[in-house]
């Protein structure tokens, strides 16, 4: 694939970066990334997925900007409030780099539609705020063997995980959380707060391991089941390797 003088300014930081290169970024144009949540963390990564040039993005969120999201959803401005995420999010997307190809789903996702909404895709972002949701995609990413990058954040506190439950070895996202929970339960950054910085630095982070799975191994391996624990008071990283769960009903070689 050859780029214009245009393109090759645009990602000329990219091209000279030896991890990447202009090889790198070939494969970043021809990425599909599914953004799952286009909230505090799915605001942020989008920033950064579209800022690489990823070449095809779809996006889904079936809530509508609210006037308290402005504080960590850095895509939307006051124009936005009332009008759908999703909608919005391709808006922003338009002005930003006319050149990338945006879908998008205003649908709440559930394990039947799920499926359907994962084809095509090479990876997912999963930045969405209750347990159901999070489960539907990862499992639904296991059945067609695509790896998810599953990402939350609260308070001063944010996590980033790398999830390849098709693969031996690997885990899943339910792996890592189980099923002895109500899958609607979430902390909510209502009720809890939640500093808007710390949403970006989740976000951010989430979009950069996004990168680096898709351009594996040029920017090092893709640390599947690995979490990524961030503190932003401390502030502090820390990382630990998430086990594959035997009888995960996700990813488990005896599930049903």
């Amino acid at each position: 694939m050859n780029f214009d003088a245009a393109r090759l300014d645009r990602f000329a930081r990219h091209i000279v970066l030896p991890e990447l290169g202009g090889t790198g970024q070939v494969l970043l144009n021809q990425a599909h990334v599914l953004v799952m949540g286009l909230g505090g963390i799915g605001s942020p990564a989008l920033q950064y997925l579209a800022g690489a040039g990823i070449g095809t993005l779809t996006l889904v969120d079936d809530d509508d900007v609210d006037m308290s999201n402005l504080q960590r959803q850095t895509i939307y401005t006051e124009r936005d409030v009332g009008h759908g995420k999703a909608v919005s999010a391709r808006r922003w997307v338009a002005n930003f780099d006319k050149e990338l190809a945006v879908t998008i789903s205003d649908r709440r996702i559930t394990p039947e539609n799920a499926p359907a909404i994962l084809e095509g895709v090479d990876l997912v972002l999963d930045g969405t705020d209750n347990f159901a949701t999070r489960l539907a995609v990862s499992d639904a990413c296991v059945a067609a063997g695509v790896p998810l990058l599953a990402a939350a954040v609260g308070r001063f506190q944010g996590q980033v995980g790398a999830f390849a439950g098709h693969l031996e070895g690997e885990a899943c996202y339910r792996c890592f959380v189980g099923d002895a929970f109500d899958a609607e339960d979430c902390d909510t950054c209502a009720e809890d707060g939640m500093l808007g910085a710390m949403a970006g630095w989740a976000g951010t982070f989430a979009a950069m391991q996004a990168i680096r799975v898709l351009v594996a191994p040029q920017m090092g391996e893709p640390l599947w089941s690995k979490l990524h624990l961030m503190d932003g008071l401390a502030p502090s990283l820390r990382t630990l390797t998430i086990a594959k769960d035997p009888a995960c009903k996700g990813c488990s070689a005896t599930r049903d």
